[in-house]
């Protein structure tokens, strides 16, 4: 997105460099994406039998906006083109079904004047598995009010999660039917706010670059979803598949994401474990991977059903050791009380 530029210089202007070290260990380079086609990558998925999609960013010719399909080793392996002109796509999606979503919600490209707020509505479009064409679903803001937006999210419902840029970003939800190819935007519903932390965690764009949402995504499972800004991931658990109150509402855990060139893209794992990411850069750019540090389960109490019976069956050889030992006690105090008395009966005959 070209408005980070401008971000960049105004933090470099004012004197605000970011302080926080890398996460330990620091990220792993998946591959490298190398063909000129694919540039300014501001989306990502990890498809479940290998490879990557990735959508670029909006570009002054339109047929060079495309979504495109990696390989494992990030070749270029085949690419989609939209139908008609796509307007500033900035985010993808793979749901739980295979259908790829691609977020056409920003709002800062040449092809909408450049200086950013400009559109009425905005866009999701879909490829459902099998299909060979992109389907168009318009959206508007409630307020009718344009709104510059980079990150998506697909909730346990199949429900669109848009989340703007802005920090403090603002969350909206589509909480009525999918229109498809409506001229005009059906209404999201404004569900809360997503609070970034300003972490000192070092990102080419200072202070600001930590406050400004980029990029989401849902594990395959749907049972947590991760935010990002240019410097940092925020994960939640989505225990009953609500994406936006979980985001919202929820208590995150941070992932530092330092030094990434300009990172906008996140996605997981197939197996929902880490993190990968890109930047939304001119090629050659690499997809990283992150290992999550999560907390480790504490293993659930013994149900009572599981303790140890009492032992009352069986023979208890500790208590008849006791038991002879003080009957073998008594017995013995027994005897020698019983000489005693005959030893004294005897000194007192003697006497008399």
């Amino acid at each position: 997105m070209r408005l980070a530029v401008i971000v960049a210089v105004a933090a470099l202007a004012i004197g605000v460099p970011g302080v926080a070290a890398a996460h330990a260990g620091g990220p792993q380079e998946v591959c490298r994406i190398t063909d000129p086609a694919v540039t300014e990558a501001s989306g990502l998925a990890a498809l479940p039998g290998g490879g990557y999609l990735v959508e670029n960013d909006s570009n002054l010719e339109p047929r060079k906006t495309r979504l495109f399909y990696l390989g494992a080793d990030c070749s270029l392996t085949r690419s989609v083109g939209y139908p008609t002109t796509a307007r500033d796509p900035e985010d993808l999606a793979v749901d739980r079904k295979g259908t790829v979503w691609i977020a056409d919600i920003g709002d800062n490209s040449p092809l909408t004047g450049g200086s950013g707020k400009r559109r009425d509505t905005i866009a999701l479009w879909t490829l459902a598995p099998g299909a060979k064409n992109l389907r168009i679903h318009r959206l508007r803001y409630p307020d009718g009010a344009p709104r510059d937006a980079e990150a998506l999210l697909i909730d346990g419902a199949g429900r669109p999660v848009i989340v703007t840029k802005d920090p403090s970003g603002e969350v909206f939800r589509l909480d009525t039917p999918l229109p498809t190819d409506n001229a005009d935007g059906a209404p999201l519903t404004a569900v809360g706010r997503f609070e970034a932390t300003h972490s000192g965690t070092s990102n080419p764009f200072g202070f600001l670059g930590d406050g400004f949402v980029t990029g989401a995504a849902v594990s395959p499972d749907g049972t947590r979803a991760v935010v990002r800004t240019y410097a940092d991931a925020y994960e939640f658990d989505v225990p009953d598949g609500d994406v936006a109150k979980a985001i919202t509402t929820g208590r995150p855990r941070v992932t530092p994401l330092p030094d990434e060139p300009q990172g906008e893209a996140v996605a997981y794992t197939p197996d929902g474990r880490d993190f990968l990411t890109v930047s939304d850069q001119p090629g050659p750019v690499a997809i990283l991977r992150y290992t999550v540090d999560r907390p480790v389960p504490s293993p659930p109490p013994p149900s009572p059903s599981a303790a140890p019976p009492l032992a009352t069956a069986g023979p208890d050889r500790t208590g008849k050791v006791a038991l002879l030992t003080g009957a073998f006690v008594v017995v013995a105090i027994g005897l020698v009380a019983a000489v005693a008395r005959r030893a004294r009966r005897r000194n007192g005959a003697g006497a008399g």
